[in-house]
């Protein structure tokens, strides 16, 4: 089985990701990619899973592509 890095989050950052997710609010997303570069983009969160071990927030970005963005990698979610 693989090892990987991931780091859980605190309890608090996961309860703002889900009301994010319940209130379908829209929101400036910033997180580091799998280079560690940060990248930033404009979307809405839809869900929160686990795969491998690891969690992530389904998110639907502003030019409508869904993407998962790995938990202990972002950065900040801000409603806008």
């Amino acid at each position: 089985m693989p090892t990987y890095d991931y780091k859980p989050i605190e309890c608090g950052l996961h309860s703002e990701y889900e009301l994010a997710i319940m209130h379908k609010a829209k929101c400036e997303l910033r997180w580091r990619d799998s280079e560690n570069v940060i990248q930033t983009c404009i979307s809405w969160p839809v869900d929160l899973i686990v795969s491998q071990k690891q969690e992530f927030l389904l998110i639907k970005t502003a030019q409508g592509d869904s993407m998962k963005i790995r938990l202990d990698k972002i950065e900040q979610l801000k409603p806008v």
